[in-house]
């Protein structure tokens, strides 16, 4: 069985960002051997004043292959999870969905697209919820969060949004590697440039702050961009990466 998992609005300004919770309970289910997960992928959603967020409105999801036996146990170590590690003053919200018996992706992926446009209630996502036979609660505060929560979940299914969190360690005792080189990390799928086209595989790269992957169809990518100073390619930056 495949699942996507999502929690939103865990966090606040001095505790631990929903991100890391998120990688938290992907490692606990690895460890329980009830499964094993896949990274974690942060999604940007609307800002707006009638949107209460701690910095930047995003949610955070992770795909899991598990067996259906252990569907429940962990539906209840997340909102356990939540409940006791969220901070203060959130309003988290959890979404399982399994992507095996989703009878209607595309309302899904509507609902998570909609919800980077424009301001979404807790009704509209039960609502959906209901009808699609997905998980979705609430632990904590307002419970707000289970908005971001299905709409991560949604753009997560698209394959085609987010940056996966975190950065990647490059193994090379210089600052420039090849395309072939980045492409045999076991963390990178591909490598393109910043308009989606390939580079030959002999391609320098140079190398510079973190290394950071975003998801487009459904792989882990690395963007390159070409630095106009010195017509250098290199990896994109987080101001590049903004829209993902």
């Amino acid at each position: 069985m495949k699942i996507l998992l999502t929690i939103d609005d865990t966090d606040n300004l001095e505790s631990a960002g929903t991100g890391e919770l998120c990688e938290i309970i992907a490692a606990s289910i690895e460890e329980k051997g009830w499964g094993s997960c896949s990274g974690v992928t942060r999604h940007q959603l609307f800002i707006h004043e009638d949107i209460p967020y701690t910095s930047h409105n995003s949610s955070m999801c992770f795909r899991a292959t598990i067996h259906e036996d252990h569907l429940e146990s962990i539906i209840t170590y997340a909102s356990h999870f939540l409940e006791t590690e969220s901070a203060e003053g959130s309003d988290p919200g959890l979404c399982v969905c399994n992507e095996e018996t989703l009878q209607a992706p595309q309302k899904l992926i509507a609902f998570g697209e909609s919800a980077k446009k424009k301001v979404l209630t807790k009704a509209d996502a039960y609502g959906l919820a209901k009808e699609l036979a997905i998980h979705l609660s609430e632990h904590g505060g307002t419970g707000d969060g289970v908005i971001g929560a299905l709409a991560g979940t949604g753009l997560r299914l698209t394959g085609n949004d987010g940056r996966f969190k975190g950065h990647h360690q490059i193994p090379s005792n210089a600052e420039t590697s090849t395309v072939q080189e980045l492409m045999n990390h076991p963390g990178i799928d591909r490598v393109e440039d910043i308009n989606k086209g390939a580079l030959p595989l002999d391609t320098p790269v140079f190398l510079s702050k973190k290394v950071k992957t975003v998801l487009l169809d459904h792989q882990s990518i690395l963007l390159l961009y070409r630095d106009p100073k010195d017509q250098q390619w290199k990896n994109c930056t987080k101001q590049h990466l903004k829209g993902y």
